[in-house]
């Protein structure tokens, strides 16, 4: 697709008509990245493309290729087919709320002879009782076998009346935990009379099943039926169990809904679900940026939020007023099938329910960047602990492994912001060293991570705010000789260890120490880095090692990937299968193979 210039899209959209309508903005290859909605599409639409704007809305006017409208013939249409479009869509540059949570409802048609629970995403207008909404599918088929194993109802897959006497009853009715509605002379009454006890739970009538069952135990003890009276006990404290352990559970509608929306390091919109005055449910979204237009963000995520959920409460409470409430509030009203009423409550009991909606968003973004805010907290104490000049938001750390002469490589991991940025971790296998030399291994390491770096390497940018080298004194000055060859200024340190090989100080080419235990998240930090970037390096050495070993041996005729194994099994290396005898060898691959791989080592 061709890409208009600003001139020709603010020529195209001043020919809109001042109509209501919705737009949708579309990038080079087609794909839509923006639905928005207008009372009058020429003043919204070439809104767009003149003036200055917030980062977030240039971001995605750089993206505009070209446009399309949608002209309805009202506002209340608009809003509808936005939405509607939105989800169609996902558009890159709307807010979007994450939609694989669900809220499923369950399902139960009394009209059946041998009703039973289901779960169902949406409600219809079936004849059938629907309640939840509820938090996830998992949650709601343990609340429903809480519940059936409560009421002895049953569980298992049979199917009521077609089954009935056909087979033995399963391992629930010996374990109790049903009443055995499949034997022959099994109660249809009964059946009901459960599933009737279990719809009292699920509308949150529970005190009222207790005090039922309490009276019907009494009055069976009272004319002497002492087996139904025990059955009755037992169903009673069941209930009284699960009252005291149970979950949340909704009804089919919330009475009120009260909204928080919060602005920090990220973006909360939250939903507190109260009925007859008690909190039943909390849901909370969380976005990773600040959104800078509240109204407007808050409407969005309004809109989609009851068309993901499916189910819509007598009473929306908003922290703050938000463009074309009248309109949304018709939209969900037809949407539910019952008046919804949306309102900013300013004072009184109301206005409490929406400060502690935005209560509740604050905490959750507080929760979510508190482990952010620690690594910042750290990352500035040791900026002033080593004298630094800049925060070292980049660190990079170095560490040298090999085996003798052979293997010799350097481990480079990357620590962005306190935390692992692996995607930047290199290795170096030796080049010009070629014996065991730790201190030259450093110096060629360093040298070619920076010479990479000066040579315009995409892959070594950018520099780190702190190179960290794993060693004392003599390995931080190689590391620093290198650098300065190449011209390359970046502060250095050598992270110490003590007789438990763990980190003790820092200390500078030098010979001057830096002691870090004193701060136990600059201790943990520096810790947790060099023991990274250990592992990181032998893991290298080993992979290489065990390359070497395997081809060796496979270079063996006769000697396979299972052979192979064998023998490593066996002797543990290469160097003890090379000094085994014919004999030793036999134990492990047969006498014949045996011959051929000591003739291999010993010709």
């Amino acid at each position: 697709m061709e890409k208009l210039t600003l001139e020709e899209l603010r020529e195209r959209a001043n020919m809109l008509p001042l109509k209501p309508g919705v737009y949708l903005m579309l990038d080079e290859t087609g794909e839509v990245i923006y639905v928005g909605k207008a009372k009058a599409l020429k003043n919204r639409v070439t809104s767009y493309f003149r003036g200055e704007h917030l980062p977030k809305v240039a971001a995605m006017v750089e993206h505009v290729a070209t446009f399309n409208v949608i002209v309805v013939t009202s506002e209340f249409e608009a809003l509808v087919l936005e939405n509607s479009l939105i989800k169609l869509h996902k558009p890159k540059y709307n807010i979007l709320l994450k939609d694989d949570k669900g809220y499923p409802f369950v399902r139960l048609d009394l009209r059946e002879q041998y009703p039973t629970f289901s779960l169902v995403n949406r409600t219809e207008k079936d004849g059938a009782r629907y309640f939840g909404p509820y938090g996830g599918r998992s949650a709601t088929r343990e609340i429903l076998d809480t519940i059936s194993k409560a009421l002895r109802l049953p569980t298992c897959t049979r199917r009521f009346p077609q089954d009935i006497g056909k087979a033995r009853p399963c391992l629930n009715y010996h374990m109790n935990t049903c009443a055995g509605y499949c034997l022959k002379d099994a109660s249809g009454a009964e059946y009901r009379a459960g599933i009737e006890q279990a719809v009292m739970i699920l509308e949150g009538k529970t005190d009222e099943l207790i005090e039922d069952l309490r009276a019907r135990m009494e009055a069976a003890a009272e004319s002497l039926r002492f087996e139904y009276a025990a059955e009755l006990r037992d169903r009673l404290r069941a209930v009284e169990n699960l009252k005291n352990h149970q979950r949340v559970i909704a009804t089919v509608y919330s009475d009120t809904d009260a909204v928080g929306f919060r602005r920090g390091a990220k973006t909360c919109f939250t939903v507190l679900h109260f009925t007859n005055g008690a909190l039943t449910a909390k849901d909370v979204q969380l976005m990773e940026e600040p959104l800078e237009e509240d109204p407007e963000a808050l409407l969005a995520l309004l809109q989609q939020y009851y068309a993901e959920r499916g189910a819509w409460p007598r009473q929306i409470l908003l922290p703050f007023e938000i463009d074309e409430r009248d309109t949304l509030q018709a939209v969900l009203t037809q949407q539910a099938g019952h008046k919804v009423s949306i309102e900013v409550p300013q004072r009184g009991e109301r206005r409490r329910l929406t400060e502690s909606a935005d209560l509740n968003a604050a905490e959750e973004i507080l929760r979510s960047t508190t482990r952010r805010e620690r690594g910042m907290k750290t990352l500035e104490w040791l900026q002033k602990a080593l004298d630094l000049p800049d925060i070292p938001a980049r660190i990079e750390a170095f560490d040298i492994s090999n085996l003798g002469d052979t293997g010799i490589v350097a481990g480079m991991t990357v620590f962005q912001n306190g935390r692992p940025l692996k995607r930047d971790y290199r290795r170096f296998k030796m080049k010009a060293v070629t014996t065991q030399n730790d201190y030259a291994s450093m110096h060629e390491a360093v040298t070619r991570r920076f010479q990479h770096y000066l040579d315009g390497d995409e892959k070594f940018k950018p520099l780190p705010d702190l190179l960290l080298i794993d060693g004392g004194a003599e390995h931080a000055a190689v590391a620093l000789e290198a650098t300065r060859s190449l011209g390359v200024t970046v502060p250095i340190f050598g992270m110490v260890k003590d007789d438990r090989h763990r980190t003790r100080a820092l200390i500078t080419p030098d010979g001057r120490e830096i002691g870090i235990s004193g701060t136990q998240a600059v201790f943990a930090l520096i810790g947790s880095i060099q023991e990274e970037t250990h592992r990181y390096s032998i893991e290298y050495q080993r992979k290489l090692r065990n390359a070497s070993l395997k081809s060796e041996l496979d270079s063996i005729p006769g000697v396979g990937e299972k052979r192979r194994n064998d023998l490593l099994k066996a002797f543990r290396s290469v160097k003890a299968v090379k000094a085994a005898s014919e004999e030793e060898l036999a134990d492990v691959v047969g006498k014949a193979l045996a011959e051929k791989i000591y003739e291999y080592f010993h010709s």
